[in-house]
């Protein structure tokens, strides 16, 4: 590869607000250090987290020059490793999850426990697997323990982890994948049936003849969370990934969840990358071969130059995009 810039472009902010907020902007080169890859990015997957952490919901900016850059996942060459970075080499085609955000910029840093190979996988699908990916097989495994023959419910069922959720789901054996959507107008692949979020409760319980669903997974909070209580089969589990709604704190009495014999659990990416950051590498390494090999299938993405991602953000926001959109770095 080309000798190291002393700089690169990214796209940032350095005040939260709306995607007007992004501007084009030149960083030093991450500084190399142990156990770290430095990545020269081709392709960066858009998450509603980055609208998140641009909104503001994870603090003010506080990056280099008092700018942050968004973007949770890459997919490019591998331009330098530090010292202690095993089975990875420069050129090498990989892609990374990236747990302190620095996507949307020509060049990211990450730790080695956060990238892999991709192998035949295109780079371009492959940009979409590192965050989502290992999200859904922590809901749906981890914390969701699915058993082949359970039935599952998974909201906001367009998005990119609703979508590789219902895949990894599938392919472990689930009896009927179930999805709900805030607009009739999406209509994802891949589920039994999709439903209005509005009032699911009652056609879930209905395509199920009232027994309800093993696992519901919900980034979604607030009365969404509440009826998905009320839709769970004896056993019956809710995984909590996030709170898209803005409804805030959430309780619910355990007195009553031993009673009905139901039960509430959680999973952060970001927490798990910290304490347990071999789950998320392996995890990843699995989305992967997987992908590449046909056992999970995939769509491709949409692909947006990086030029548009103010324009990506403001869609995002409005819950007009479906599916997986990447940028475009080069």
């Amino acid at each position: 590869m080309n000798p190291l810039p002393a700089t690169m472009s990214a796209y940032a902010f350095s005040s939260n607000g709306g995607p007007e907020v992004f501007e084009k902007i030149d960083l030093p080169l991450p500084v190399l250090a142990d156990r770290r890859v430095l990545i020269e990015v081709a392709f960066a997957g858009v998450n509603f987290a980055e609208v998140q952490h641009r909104r503001g919901e994870f603090g003010a900016p506080d990056g280099p020059g008092g700018y942050d850059v968004p973007g949770l996942e890459v997919s490019g060459r591998v331009a330098a490793v530090g010292d202690g970075v095993a089975g990875l080499r420069v050129g090498e085609r990989v892609a990374a999850y990236l747990p302190s955000f620095g996507g949307y910029a020509q060049y990211a840093l990450t730790s080695a426990d956060f990238v892999r190979p991709v192998g035949a996988l295109p780079l371009e699908v492959a940009a979409g697997v590192p965050c989502v990916y290992p999200t859904a097989y922590g809901l749906v495994s981890d914390v969701g323990r699915l058993r082949a023959g359970d039935s599952v419910l998974i909201h906001s069922a367009s998005g990119g982890v609703g979508g590789a959720a219902a895949r990894i789901a599938r392919a472990a054996g689930a009896r009927h994948v179930f999805g709900t959507v805030g607009s009739p107008a999406k209509q994802p692949p891949g589920y039994d049936a999709i439903f209005p979020r509005d009032g699911f409760a009652d056609q879930v319980l209905a395509a199920t003849e009232g027994r309800g669903v093993d696992l519901v997974l919900d980034p979604i909070g607030g009365p969404v969370r509440k009826a998905s209580l009320e839709v769970l089969a004896p056993f019956g589990r809710v995984v909590m990934f996030g709170d898209q709604g803005l409804h805030g704190d959430w309780s619910e009495d355990l007195w009553q969840l031993w009673k009905t014999t139901k039960s509430v659990g959680g999973f952060n990416i970001g927490d798990v990358a910290r304490r347990a950051p071999a789950t998320i590498g392996g995890h990843l390494e699995t989305a992967l071969a997987a992908l590449a090999s046909g056992e999970l299938p995939y769509e491709a993405p949409s692909l947006v130059p990086i030029a548009q991602v103010a324009e990506v953000h403001r869609a995002f926001e409005a819950g007009e995009r479906s599916g997986k959109t990447v940028l475009r770095m080069q």
